[in-house]
């Protein structure tokens, strides 16, 4: 009996309806299930690839790891610190980072700005250097060599490699007392461009200097540093070496991985991707209404033939099964061809670029499994229970004239 409800089923379905119409409305909710997965799949592999892109953005903005002291600016004991990296053996590599807001002015043209000033060591942790499009990388022979924004420069028509050209960047003491010169207020010092690199959201107005320049500027010892970068061998053992580094130095440094570091960032991300998620899930929640029209519709022109099998003995229980089954027909041909039809265009835009997001930046796309199994689930979940509801007719209405 079950094979010959499913039989039955299958053959409301793909032979020919008693009439055009239920053809049309049949085949209406194929079309409105497909276009439904379809945008569903495309828009979550956008949202894939956007996270990828996300993520190069930020690659080399923030470590594997960051330690930071847990009070106050400056670490403390930092020789300790130091010598406790240099003996861990998933450390690859770390650099002593000293980061503050400057002034800088040149020409009479002036801007806020960040400095980071990092030691030889940085680029072994964040490679900026190979995102220089102009100049160079700083030799670290002078302090006041450094790489900055290209946004930063272009606005303040800062000069590369010009050796009578020199911007000054201006840092304001601490401290209290009566002002009576202008060395009491701020410290200052001529810098001289080498390149320019770049700038994304988290990089804008960035100088990039020697750590030497920002102890001068700051008035601070020297091996002074903020914050200390690390790379790892294995970026997925980052939460385990944050432990172990934590019991070794105690509670005088505090650790972060780089999700931590863009936490906020990423939460965003996600909830985008949630809402976005949810709003299809409603699209193709109200595309299952046409599933339901089929059935509906299937069951008003296959009236006599229903009457003609509970008259044969053919159980109701059955006859809801055929209906049921009819309508899981409709949900699973949509989404194969959804699916289908949502990779191809997705490949599409992979190869041809042709949709832009903005000017020629063409939108991300990355096909994932696990996209697959969330968009085909979600259908099916609404699909079945439209189905199951809407098939469970009562046999009084079969008998009924």
């Amino acid at each position: 009996m079950k094979n010959i409800a499913f039989y039955i089923a299958s053959r409301y379905l793909l032979a020919k309806k008693g009439s055009t119409a239920v053809t049309f409305i049949t085949w209406l909710a194929v079309g409105a299930m497909t276009v439904a997965v379809t945008a569903m799949f495309v828009i979550i592999s956008v949202f894939s690839g956007l996270e990828d892109f996300n993520k190069d953005l930020i690659a080399n903005l923030h470590a594997d790891l960051t330690l930071k002291s847990s009070s106050g600016k400056t670490i403390k004991n930092i020789q300790q610190a130091e010598t406790t990296l240099k003996k861990n053996k998933e450390i690859v590599s770390f650099s002593k980072v000293i980061e503050e807001k400057v002034y800088i002015n040149y020409n009479g043209k002036g801007d806020i700005a960040y400095l980071r000033g990092v030691d030889s060591a940085y680029t072994k942790v964040n490679p900026i250097d190979k995102s220089i499009f102009y100049g160079t990388y700083p030799s670290f022979k002078y302090s006041n060599e450094v790489i900055m924004e290209h946004s930063l420069k272009n606005r303040l028509s800062i000069p590369i490699d010009s050796t009578s050209d020199f911007a000054t960047v201006f840092m304001p003491k601490p401290g209290t007392g009566i002002i009576n010169k202008e060395e009491d207020i701020y410290n200052k010092k001529n810098i001289f461009v080498t390149g320019v690199f770049p700038g994304n959201d988290q990089l804008n107005n960035y100088i990039i200097a020697p750590i030497e320049l920002t102890e001068e500027l700051l008035d601070l010892p020297k091996q002074s540093a903020y914050q200390i970068v690390i790379k790892l061998k294995n970026p997925e053992n980052a939460d385990i070496v944050k432990q172990n580094l934590i019991s070794q130095l105690g509670k005088t440094v505090e650790i972060k991985t780089k999700e931590e570091e863009n936490a906020a960032f990423w939460k965003m991300i996600n909830t985008e991707k949630l809402f976005i998620y949810l709003i299809f899930a409603l699209v193709i929640f109200i595309t299952t209404f046409n599933l339901a029209g089929a059935i509906i519709i299937l069951q008003l022109d296959k009236k006599e033939q229903a009457r003609s099998l509970i008259s044969l003995g053919f159980p109701l229980a059955h006859l809801r099964k055929t209906y049921f089954y009819t309508g899981v027909l409709i949900v699973i041909l949509g989404i194969i061809s959804g699916l289908i039809l949502g990779t191809l265009l997705c490949y599409f835009q992979q190869y041809t670029e042709f949709f832009k997001a903005i000017g020629t930046l063409p939108f991300p796309i990355k096909i994932v499994g696990n996209n697959y199994i969330i968009v085909a689930l979600t259908a099916a979940v609404f699909g079945i229970l439209i189905s199951w509801f809407f098939s469970k007719i009562s046999k009084d209405y079969i008998t009924k004239s």
